[in-house]
């Protein structure tokens, strides 16, 4: 059986500054999740509770699911086995930021699965991309900002080795964005894909539950 990452450990303390782009980065999270105007809300991954605690206070139904008892989230378990922990069409959007790369990648196309299953509709993930980006953000006065991205592969090809948090990244050889894209497209329609353009390693997923057989 294959090493289960609990990446507790990698959780800022109360005294740690959270770096400026990892708060936009969850603004982010926050406004996709508020434009699918959810009644029922899951976030898988708690983390610092950031984006769960602002969504409460939008009058939400706010659920989370971690790991990780220590961070005292509503349900324990693990993401892979989720329809066990709820029923079938539970929530009307769920947010999975930043953690599937915490489990090995035999576990991806299941974990998809079981979010497919207790979600009604709406799913917002989050993964990171190793690549070289970069951002060209031009702003002249009356006329619309323009924001720019690119990247370009890693010339160095980068495996998961014992120690790393990331079992894999998209970028890394053997999982490339196509890769990943095909997972999700057997579950869900892929409405949007996009860099957090203040932190290009953040890509998001904008993504509907396909039909339910």
């Amino acid at each position: 059986m294959e090493n289960r990452q609990s990446n507790a450990e990698f959780y800022p303390d109360s005294d740690y500054e959270i770096p400026k782009a990892n708060f936009i980065s969850y603004w982010h999270q926050i406004n996709e999740v508020l434009k699918t105007k959810p009644k029922d809300f899951l976030e898988i991954g708690i983390g610092n509770g950031l984006v769960s605690n602002y969504l409460k206070t939008k009058g939400i139904n706010v659920k989370t699911f971690d790991i990780d008892k220590r961070l005292n989230p509503t349900v324990v378990g693990e993401v892979d086995h989720l329809a066990e922990y709820f029923k079938e069409n539970s929530f009307d959007t769920i947010l999975c930021a930043e953690v599937l790369e915490h489990l090995p990648f035999s576990s991806f196309r299941k974990s998809l699965m079981e979010i497919h299953k207790v979600t009604k509709k709406n799913v917002v993930i989050s993964l990171p991309h190793h690549a070289l980006q970069f951002l060209l953000h031009i702003k002249i006065p009356l006329i619309r900002k323009i924001i720019l991205t690119m990247r370009i592969p890693f010339p160095f090809h980068h495996k998961w080795k014992e120690g790393y948090a990331h079992y894999w990244e998209i970028g890394w050889k053997g999982y490339p964005l196509k890769k990943i894209k095909k997972a999700m497209s057997e579950f869900f329609v892929i409405k949007k894909v996009y860099p957090v353009p203040e932190k290009l390693y953040h890509w998001f997923f904008i993504l509907e539950a396909k039909k339910k057989n």
